[in-house]
């Protein structure tokens, strides 16, 4: 009697420390699933975030990315700072980006060079298309045709004419070759059937300084940083190369209106490594599509002749691909190659 007592208090006190190895289990599984959730649901941003420029500062990429910087710093409550990695026409920012842990904190300020690059290097070691997650669209900058005022031309149709009579002897200057103004003279270039010669320089400090000097006779450039050598004379101004007007130089012709069919502007956005999760993308379209409407935002692209671009992700991956695909048409036409 004794013996089977024994057993059955030992028994119960078995299923009894089951029971509470059990509940310990369950409770450790819960806490773990609960710091998950919380890890989960814990809002972005909770630190800085970090705009990649490709570019050197100053230019017109690192302006209009810091002033949308400054915008979002005040929604987010987080600082939102520009980090400049300069190089092989913004490939060195894009690989950085790529490489990057998809947390939405490191961000590519994504440029026209982006769309060219696709084509104009051979050797990269990533695909821009496939490797980057569109964001959002920032702004479009259209582009002057400007000359030094010892070229005898007042108007697109008149610099044509003393090209043709001039072949080989008219040099057009950029920031580098195989950016955006590069290439847009090249389209214009094979547009019109001129022979004009390149002449890259390091940005377009030193092509302005030639430019002013008559080394060289011409160049697309954006408005923003060519007004000022135009407002003094320095430069002549000949057309714009968007498809409208600016309000900048609202008597200024497009190029277009000479030269059918032709446009050529710098545009910007946003855009994440691949594996980015899909609510952080959202996130940051609503915001920064958001900033749009803040009056001091508002106020520096008017400054700099900047149209804002409002886009989905999805929008902005339709858009990329199209430039993408419009800019290979101008780099196989002009046969260039990059590094």
């Amino acid at each position: 009697m004794g013996e089977d007592h024994d057993r059955e208090h030992a028994a119960i006190s078995d299923a009894m420390t089951g029971i509470r190895r059990t509940l310990r289990l369950a409770a450790i599984a819960a806490l773990v699933a609960f710091h998950g959730m919380a890890a989960a649901a814990e809002p972005y941003p909770t630190r800085p975030i970090r705009f990649v420029v490709g570019f050197a500062a100053g230019g017109p990429t690192d302006i209009i990315a810091r002033r949308m910087a400054q915008t979002l710093s005040e929604r987010f409550g987080q600082q939102v700072v520009v980090e400049n990695k300069p190089g092989a026409g913004g490939n060195i920012a894009t690989e950085y980006v790529i490489n990057a842990p998809p947390d939405g904190y490191t961000i590519l300020v994504v440029a026209t060079a982006n769309a060219i690059n696709t084509t104009f290097y051979q050797k990269l070691s990533f695909n821009f298309l496939r490797d980057i997650v569109p964001v959002a669209g920032l702004a479009r900058i259209s582009y002057v045709m400007a000359v030094n005022p010892s070229v005898p031309a007042k108007t697109v149709a008149e610099f044509i004419a003393y090209a043709r009579a001039n072949p080989g002897k008219v040099n057009f200057a950029s920031g580098g070759a195989g950016g955006s103004n590069h290439l847009a003279g090249e389209m214009f270039k094979g547009t019109t059937g001129i022979d004009i010669v390149h002449v890259p320089y390091r940005g377009n400090a030193g092509a302005y300084s030639d430019l002013i000097a008559g080394e060289v006779q011409l160049i697309f450039a954006d408005i923003g940083s060519s007004r000022p050598h135009i407002q003094s004379g320095a430069l002549r101004a000949l057309a714009v190369t968007s498809t409208t007007r600016s309000a900048a130089f609202p008597d200024l012709p497009t190029v277009a209106e000479t030269v059918p069919g032709y446009e050529a502007s710098a545009w910007y956005g946003f855009g994440v490594p691949k594996g980015t999760p899909a609510e952080i993308v959202e996130r940051l379209n609503r915001e920064i599509n958001a900033a749009f409407a803040h009056p001091s935002l508002k106020v520096a692209f008017s400054g700099l002749e900047a149209e804002p671009m409002i886009f989905t992700p999805t929008e902005f991956a339709a858009f990329m691909a199209s430039e993408a695909e419009r800019w290979s048409n101008a780099v196989r036409g002009s046969g260039l190659k990059g590094d």
